[in-house]
């Protein structure tokens, strides 16, 4: 028996916006792909040379990868968090990207954060424990 996927509710995106998650969702599917060492060194290398993400732009991001994404509107944590960065940057910013596993019940997850909050989660992301992250760069 297979269990029902929740997508997450799409809001209207402007279609300037839509356009542009949709190189970011194809990037991350391919990103997705790499060894967690190799991903947080591409990632690390994108962020470099941008402003921290406000969380205006994290949200606006978040929902126009949504917009166009199935995958990145249902379980497709890593996906969704990677195109999100990606879109963020192509406007110059980047917000702290974030992977982390919790224990009761074990999951695995990964998620966009800017001031050390979460953007766009719906549970409490104190029960993750952070076991990697490319933060932005601050005050430099």
């Amino acid at each position: 028996m297979t269990m029902p996927v929740t997508l997450e509710e799409t809001v209207r995106v402007p279609l300037r916006r839509r356009t542009a998650a949709r190189p970011a969702v194809l990037a991350a599917a391919l990103l997705e792909r790499l060894p967690p060492r190799r991903l947080r060194q591409v990632l690390r290398a994108a962020a470099r040379g941008s402003r921290p993400a406000t969380r205006a732009q994290a949200l606006a991001a978040r929902q126009a990868v949504v917009s166009v994404s199935v995958r990145c509107a249902g379980q497709g944590c890593l996906r969704r968090s990677i195109a999100v960065a990606l879109l963020c940057r192509l406007g110059g910013a980047w917000p702290d990207w974030c992977t982390g596993v919790r224990t009761e019940p074990f999951r695995a997850h990964a998620w966009i954060e800017v001031d050390g909050q979460a953007v766009g989660e719906h549970e409490d992301m104190r029960l993750y424990h952070k076991t990697m992250a490319v933060p932005a760069r601050r005050g430099e």
